[in-house]
């Protein structure tokens, strides 16, 4: 899951890119045996969207192999993990029929078997969520939100929102990487499956998943200017103007979430590149763009292993 991606960090992974060029930061690091390419994504893009450029091609073209985030895509598996992890504990039988004609939408009919999730909320962030899930324009309102656990109701709305405006998955970066190095006949390897994902925010306790509801729900107050700066950010390849636009905001306001969401699977994505790194070859890594941004980065966390990471564009 693209994450995911933000505020908070995995909003981030959501922002598409419009303008003419985008040259989007580019990383390296090298050991004796491998040199690795670290690249931020953007998980999901309007269509046509160009963000190619010389320096990036030639990494691409001189790598052997693709690591992305996650590319365990199954419905079928996203439909029972969503069912086993994001839902309440009610009869789960008939597995198909919660979700709408596209396998999207969980019905509004299956909710919570002990409590709502509108329960779970104050007043003002009931309200919140009632606006929310109206202008993500969700099959039916806020009661397609009523039986999801908070991190699944977060995603939902944020996904929801970016496919709304014309973002899709299809269209993401990660997904062109993949095919451009599958064209290649080039291997793709990942970090997380579909599973570790929709895990890791299960396992996550409630009081974190509220926080990341919260993160969402504000915001989805502040309109769209907002994410078109972070477009112009990422586009523009300014990394300190992402981490201090997201990273630093869910920091100040959740530093707990901020822990599980960034500095965790950081840390994680270091030690699994210190792994390609003794390796022979050449590598290229594609992660979401706010895990590249900020003191608690990925670049961060390698260094504290001992491995310098170099910008290279």
């Amino acid at each position: 899951m693209r994450a995911l991606p933000k505020c908070s960090a995995l909003l981030v992974l959501l922002f598409a890119s419009t303008a003419a060029l985008a040259h989007p930061a580019l990383w390296m690091t090298k050991s004796p045996t491998a040199t690795v390419y670290l690249f931020g994504t953007i998980h999901a893009l309007p269509k046509d969207v160009k963000w190619h450029y010389p320096t990036l091609d030639k990494a691409i073209a001189t790598s052997d192999s693709l690591y992305v985030e996650v590319d365990d895509n199954s419905r079928a598996k996203l439909k029972a993990l969503i069912l086993k992890y994001g839902t309440s504990d009610a009869d789960r039988a008939d597995s198909g029929s919660i979700f709408d004609r596209q396998g999207v939408y969980p019905h509004a009919d299956y909710v919570w078997k002990w409590h709502r999730l509108s329960s779970a909320l104050d007043p003002a962030d009931r309200q919140r969520l009632q606006i929310a899930a109206k202008r993500a324009d969700l099959p039916q309102g806020v009661g397609t939100l009523e039986s999801m656990r908070p991190w699944l109701a977060a995603l939902t709305l944020a996904n929801a929102s970016s496919r709304r405006s014309g973002y899709e998955p299809q269209f993401g970066a990660d997904t062109a990487l993949e095919h451009e190095f599958k064209a290649q006949g080039k291997s793709i390897h990942s970090f997380e499956t579909t599973r570790d994902q929709i895990e890791f925010f299960a396992d996550t306790p409630p009081s974190l998943q509220l926080d990341l509801l919260r993160s969402v729900l504000e915001d989805k107050t502040r309109g769209s200017a907002q994410i078109a700066t972070l477009v112009q950010d990422w586009q523009a390849g300014d990394v300190n103007a992402i981490a201090d636009e997201l990273n630093a905001s869910i920091l100040m306001h959740y530093p707990e979430l901020y822990d599980v969401l960034q500095v965790t699977r950081n840390r994680d994505f270091a030690r699994q590149i210190e792994y390609v790194l003794g390796q022979h070859g050449t590598f290229f890594v594609a992660v979401g763009a706010g895990h590249l941004a900020g003191p608690d980065s990925v670049q961060a966390q390698l260094a504290k292993l001992g491995i310098h990471t170099e910008r290279v564009h």
